[in-house]
């Protein structure tokens, strides 16, 4: 998702979430290409039938609780990861990372590839059976567009589309390039083709939500969203347990798996599992090994996969002293990234070699960033402006009243000896860490970033662009912003992604992240459990799972 972020405190289910050296127990995400829109143009959608077999079983995990659950202005994967099972929108990423008809059963392209027109599911319906049409989606892109909703990362993920940059600019209420022709079909004009559009359409922006329960309750209709996505959101204590239960109307079939039960509170997720109180476990660091090894009674149930991620030190380059991309360049060189890979996170989990993780095109396993090298460091800090000089130093980083991991701890202790920089830790509550990333308030933070789909653009334009909302680092370079606005309009495949990697490496020189590692995710499952995956990204996912506990 954006969404967007793995958290620095967690996301990805059963994803090594390295800024604490834990793993948490969600997974979500999903993406497509230029040529699986035009495959997917005309598509039929299953819909429900008399015969849908009843919802059963139910899966026990360990998660943690969302910030919010309101497609409009989730931007983290702690949130995604529910939102994607409430909520639903014209397309979504399926386990295949290809987008597929939801909402919508299918859609046609201009021959210009800039006018889309989706035809609904005639099925469509939210969870209390009203039926989806083309306004309810014309009104949900206006309202996550509208400056009073407040979305950090909706003109991003909408604004492709004709007058959609008017709404979120205060300039327009209604977006021009949306005509509803009837309550089945909804013509959508963006502003140039572009091979990314329909990626953008399975964001949380552009899902569903019902306007008369907003209209109704506008404070606290989250609180039991009517969404048209596959689970209701049953029930939810903060802080204890969160459980969502099947819809069994849903319009392209009833979920085989009837709740699913996040356990919120604290404590070992190993442990649980061992005592069968949960069916999916992440492992910790200290776990891995001997989950690993074949002789271990775990080692049957042990999963791994890659997670389309990257942890990073973001760099606020606004501010002193990092401002100066010589002291960027000094603080990335002296990090000893593989020792501390080595030592301190036992290998589990590879040193990113660039901005875009694996099995994103554009990826290479070269190494584009600063290699290790306290010498230089310490003299291109000397010839900064700041030699001499250094303003005190807050590295921020999710986790209130935590103590600082080993894995934290071991980067601020790099700076010391390698820069003689103390550098302190800031742990801010998530709510207000987002928000004072968004709002540039910090000098330098810890994040991570997981890939919403599989395009470069999600990452390179939503996050280095000079006018992206979602640039948290203040990074602004004119020759950068004119190469991602030609890569976004460029129709040939192999150019556009040897632009994106020409746009990668001149971010990288300049420093405005720090990438550390790229993810990998771990898990255990019950052998009871069937139809489990680790997709890479977050993604709608519980709907074929099966649990035929004993």
């Amino acid at each position: 998702m954006s969404n967007k972020l793995v958290l620095a405190a967690g996301a990805v289910a059963a994803a090594l979430i390295i800024a604490l050296a834990v793993v948490i127990v969600l997974v979500v995400g999903g993406g497509g290409d230029k040529n699986s829109q035009a495959s997917a143009s005309g598509s039929k959608a299953p819909t429900a039938s008399s015969s849908s077999k009843a919802s059963s079983g139910g899966l026990r995990v360990r998660s943690t609780d969302p910030l919010v659950l309101d497609p409009a202005i989730a931007q983290d994967a702690d949130s995604a990861q529910y939102i994607v099972e409430i909520y639903s929108g014209l397309v979504r990423l399926g386990s295949d990372l290809k987008v597929q008809p939801d909402l919508a059963q299918g859609w046609d392209i201009s021959a210009d590839g800039k006018t889309y027109t989706f035809r609904l599911n005639p099925n469509a319906a939210f969870q209390d059976g009203r039926p989806v049409t083309a306004g309810d989606v014309k009104y949900s892109w206006e309202r996550a567009l509208n400056p009073d909703t407040g979305s950090v990362t909706a003109e991003n993920f909408l604004g492709d589309i004709v007058g959609a940059k008017d709404v979120s600019r205060g300039n327009a209420r209604t977006i021009s390039g949306v005509k509803v022709i009837d309550d089945a079909t909804l013509q959508v004009t963006i502003d140039a083709p572009k091979s990314y559009f329909l990626y953008k359409m399975t964001y949380p922006n552009a899902f569903v939500v019902d306007q008369k329960q907003i209209t109704a309750n506008p404070k606290k209709w989250t609180l039991k969203p009517n969404g048209s996505g596959p689970y209701k959101l049953d029930s939810w204590r903060l802080g204890d347990q969160l459980t969502l239960v099947a819809n069994d109307n849903f319009y392209l079939g009833a979920p085989k798996l009837k709740t699913i039960t996040f356990q919120l509170s604290g404590g070992s997720s190993l442990s649980t599992y061992k005592d069968g109180s949960i069916d999916v476990s992440g492992i910790g660091v200290d776990d891995l090994a001997s989950v690993q090894d074949p002789s271990s009674s775990l080692n049957k149930e042990y999963r791994t996969a890659s997670n389309a991620s990257v942890d990073y030190i973001g760099f606020n380059t606004n501010v002193p002293p990092f401002d100066d991309p010589k002291v960027r360049q000094a603080f990335a060189m002296s990090v000893d990234r593989k020792k501390i890979g080595s030592v301190v996170l036992k290998g589990a989990v590879p040193v990113a070699t660039g901005l875009l993780p694996p099995g994103i095109p554009g990826y290479t396993p070269d190494d584009k960033t600063y290699a290790f090298d306290p010498a230089r460091a310490k003299q291109l800090l000397g010839q900064s402006r700041y030699a001499g000089n250094m303003p005190k130093i807050t590295l921020a980083e999710t986790g209130a009243g935590g103590t600082v991991g080993d894995y934290t701890q071991a980067i601020v202790q790099s700076w010391k000896e390698n820069l003689g920089i103390d550098v302190q830790v800031q742990q801010a509550e998530s709510g207000t860490f987002f928000q004072d990333i968004d709002q540039g308030r910090y000098q330098m933070f810890h994040l991570g970033w997981i890939m919403d789909y599989p395009d470069p653009e999600d990452i390179l334009d939503v996050l280095f662009y000079s006018k992206s909302k979602q640039n948290s680092t203040q990074y602004n370079n004119p020759a950068i912003d004119a190469q991602l606005a030609a890569a976004r309009v460029e129709q040939d495949a192999n150019k556009r992604t040897q632009e994106y990697q020409a746009i990668e490496k001149a971010i990288l020189q300049d420093a405005p992240w720090m990438p550390m590692y790229f993810s990998t995710q771990y898990a255990l499952v019950k052998p009871y459990v069937q139809g489990y995956e680790l997709p890479p990204m977050v993604i709608e996912r519980y709907r074929n799972v099966t649990v035929n506990r004993p």
